[in-house]
């Protein structure tokens, strides 16, 4: 309260009758005072009922604004509903500052990928932890069998470092894609036309495996784009192990047998127990290998193909 409303109460409180004034009319909206309806003259109240009465008023409006902020979680959660169906939504990009949390995230993005995974890894080869590497190989086997596509791109030094060499022949084996490509090229990650992981260039002093995630469907289109360019310049692994001649993949021989014996691309996938989304993912591969358009062209060059002596 103002020093002038106090002192109008206290004259009040005391028996005198000031004028009307904004003071008055405070006290009033307060209940602390009301006039006296056969000679207008003010008369005081006791100030603990109008301070219980308004402490009353104040605890509902509190209660109405916990009520309200409990809201607030379960308003923010609809982006999940929101966010799909729009062309631009959600958050643009995460900055993630640590080898762990980059290498955390996308695991676990990467582990829900249902079409794509692409990656692009500039980086002179170097030996690591060969559990690390196992448990990499594993996660791109999973990653295909559940029909997901998968395409990597190494720099041309990578085919003659042995550990990446056994590495790639093994992701290979299950239906990989793999190229190489000389020169520089940008370090990246796309998964599902969603997600994409790229390096830190633009916080200053951060640690040198930080990283972003980001998630703008714009810049993860360009991204993809950018990755096919290389793509499409990159030449077929033919690493140690690798028959450079070889097209096709184990798992593409195994398909294309099952078709040539009669059966459908989806008795072929239950023959094989793999989905069949896997197996028009693999047959689809091919044909972009070979560079032909339709399966009944695959078909007639599998017939005459020395790819068929191999296991």
């Amino acid at each position: 309260m103002r020093p002038t409303e106090i002192a109008a109460y206290q004259s009040i409180a005391a028996g005198e009758h000031p004028e009307s004034s904004l003071a008055t009319d405070r006290l009033a909206a307060l209940g602390l005072v009301e006039r006296r309806p056969h000679d207008g003259a003010w008369v005081a109240h006791d100030p603990r009922a109008a301070a219980q009465s308004l402490m009353g008023d104040a605890l509902a409006e509190f209660r109405e604004l916990v009520a309200r902020m409990h809201e607030i979680p379960t308003l923010a959660a609809l982006a999940v509903d929101y966010d799909p169906h729009r062309m631009y939504g959600g958050p643009a990009s995460e900055f993630l500052a640590t080898r762990d949390s980059m290498n955390g995230r996308i695991g676990d993005v990467s582990a829900a990928a249902s079409t794509s995974v692409l990656t692009a890894q500039p980086g002179a080869p170097a030996d690591r932890d060969p559990r690390v590497v196992a448990l990499g190989a594993q996660r791109i086997i999973e990653t295909l069998s559940a029909g997901a596509e998968v395409r990597s791109l190494y720099t041309s030094a990578a085919v003659s470092h042995s550990q990446t060499a056994a590495y790639v022949g093994e992701i290979i084996s299950a239906g990989a894609e793999v190229r190489t490509l000389s020169g520089r090229f940008p370090r990246m990650m796309i998964v599902d036309s969603r997600h994409l992981f790229v390096e830190n260039h633009i916080i200053t002093g951060a640690d040198n495996d930080a990283g972003w995630h980001v998630t703008d469907r714009g810049c993860v289109a360009w991204a993809e784009t950018v990755f096919g360019t290389l793509w499409d310049r990159a030449t077929r692994w033919s690493g140690p192990g690798l028959d450079a001649n070889v097209v096709t993949t184990g798992r593409q021989r195994q398909i294309l047998v099952e078709l040539e014996a009669g059966y459908t691309k989806q008795q072929a996938a239950k023959r094989l127990e793999i989905s069949e989304r896997t197996v028009t993912g693999e047959l689809s591969a091919l044909r972009r290998a070979l560079t032909m358009r339709t399966l009944y062209q695959v078909m007639a060059w599998w017939a005459t193909s020395l790819d068929r002596d191999l296991p």
